[in-house]
């Protein structure tokens, strides 16, 4: 497993918002922090309630899907 950078509260919260958003990608963040997609995952699942998490994957997934029948 790979070890995570440590963040300050404040970039957790700021990572947490960026990939909550539908607007921007993991390479945006990757670019701003940089942080693997694999690294923000498992951010997310250590700060998002269990539900609020899986959900969040299946948003994530289900945009991703569309976005590849747009291309």
């Amino acid at each position: 497993m790979s070890k995570t950078p440590k963040f300050s509260p404040a970039h957790i919260d700021d990572i947490i918002q960026m990939a909550l958003s539908d607007h921007v990608s993991f390479q945006d963040i990757r670019r701003e922090y940089g942080i693997l997609e694999k690294d923000v995952k498992a951010l997310m699942r250590d700060n998002l309630k269990s539900g609020s998490y899986r959900a969040w994957r299946k948003r994530v997934r289900d945009f991703g899907d569309r976005r590849e029948m747009y291309k």
